[in-house]
């Protein structure tokens, strides 16, 4: 469940010390057009290619998610299996998969403690202290309601976990040519890393308040703040070092509409529009929206914005002052907590434009712009593109 909150007092918390300068460099047209777009399906007159990725039924990444997992449960496990065997399999070994594992009671359980399980999988430059990172988090849940019995979550949060895998998997192989030399670019500059969260127990086992519900970030934010960097690092603990904490949730749904949620991060907002702008122009998309899905990239500063920002797992986090770019669809799909929201209900093009711009974003947020494997043309503008966050 996630619910409309006021804003104020935590827009109040967010004013923080600047961070570290980090670099932000946008791709050519080359590069989106040959190597960030997943393929596409074929349809002939007889003949339709499944999506080998996101097809409900058999696609790799999608398919064995979308299963009831309320935490505790046997699917709740196999899905943690799939997680496990994908980074195993599909990513460079230098990723590291890290479980942070805690037990609470709920309302629906009485006094028997619930195992939450939160992966984190992370690749940092080789050789660079954890407190000298900054890491591009991306995060999503993937636990499911207890209730209605036999409800899957799709949109929430089936899909957003799939899109982030294949996010991980297409960018991986150019992080290995970006520090294939040991450590990419030298100096005082901080080092860029990117980690992907997979949260458990976001869902509500009763009825959503403050203590039932987002178990296993609350966790995870206390754990980071509290685990301390060698003293003189960059960064003092894990949740000062990220740079950005970028939740997708509810997403699958045709035509979804994206507000920008805080004035903090608008400017990052702001990248992610740009890069859906410059896919439907040059074709990229397969979807016709009536409206772009991110529809708020022209709001100026000190434009209102969105009256409330919804309770998800980026909540914990951003109590403790890390910026947050919230992706998620107001208002919320119409399948949102039936048992609607299955395999069946979902728009798959609308899933792979979210991968290829989602995967754009993370590209250019880690400079990827002369790594990729043919794509060295120059940047959007014609000059390096590169400018500082």
């Amino acid at each position: 469940m996630k619910h409309p909150h006021s804003t104020l007092p935590l827009l109040l918390s967010l004013l923080t010390l600047p961070s570290p300068s980090l670099t932000y460099t946008p791709l050519s047209d080359f590069s989106l057009q040959h190597h960030l777009t997943p393929s596409l399906p074929t349809t002939s007159s007889n003949i339709t290619t499944r999506d080998p990725d996101f097809d409900p039924l058999i696609g790799a990444l999608l398919a064995p998610i979308l299963r009831p997992r309320v935490p505790g449960s046997v699917g709740h496990a196999a899905v943690q299996s799939h997680f496990v065997h994908f980074a195993q399999t599909e990513l460079h070994p230098a990723w590291q998969i890290e479980w942070h594992n805690t037990t609470a009671t709920t309302p629906a359980t009485g006094a028997r403690q619930v195992p939450f399980r939160n992966l984190v999988l992370r690749r940092d430059p080789p050789g660079a202290a954890a407190g000298e990172v900054a890491r591009l988090t991306l995060a999503a849940h993937y636990d499911s309601l207890l209730r209605p019995e036999g409800f899957v979550g799709a949109v929430d949060s089936a899909v957003p976990c799939a899109v982030l895998m294949f996010v991980a998997r297409a960018v991986d192989g150019v992080l290995g040519r970006l520090w294939g030399d040991g450590g990419g670019e030298g100096g005082l500059e901080v080092r860029k890393g990117v980690q992907v969260l997979l949260l458990d127990g976001e869902e509500a086992w009763v009825e959503w308040s403050e203590r039932d519900s987002l178990y296993g970030s609350r966790a995870l934010a206390e754990t980071w703040e509290d685990t301390r960097y060698e003293a003189g690092s960059s960064f003092s603990t894990p949740l000062e070092a990220i740079s950005l904490f970028v939740l997708l949730d509810l997403l699958g749904a045709p035509e979804p509409n994206i507000p920008s949620y805080f004035p903090t991060t608008h400017w990052a907002y702001r990248k992610v529009a740009r890069i859906e702008e410059r896919m439907r122009k040059l074709g990229l998309l397969e979807t016709r929206p009536k409206k772009p899905f991110l529809t708020e990239s022209e709001k100026k500063e000190g434009a209102r914005f969105f009256g409330g920002y919804v309770q998800d797992d980026h909540v914990p986090f951003m109590q403790r002052g890390v910026d947050i770019l919230h992706v998620i669809p107001s208002p919320f799909p119409p399948v949102w907590h039936t048992m609607d929201d299955d395999g069946a209900h979902l728009d798959l093009p609308t899933i792979r434009d979210w991968a290829r711009i989602m995967t754009a974003f993370v590209a250019e947020w880690m400079d990827l712009e002369g790594y990729l494997e043919e794509g060295r043309g120059e940047a959007e503008g014609g000059d390096s593109g590169r400018d500082e966050l």
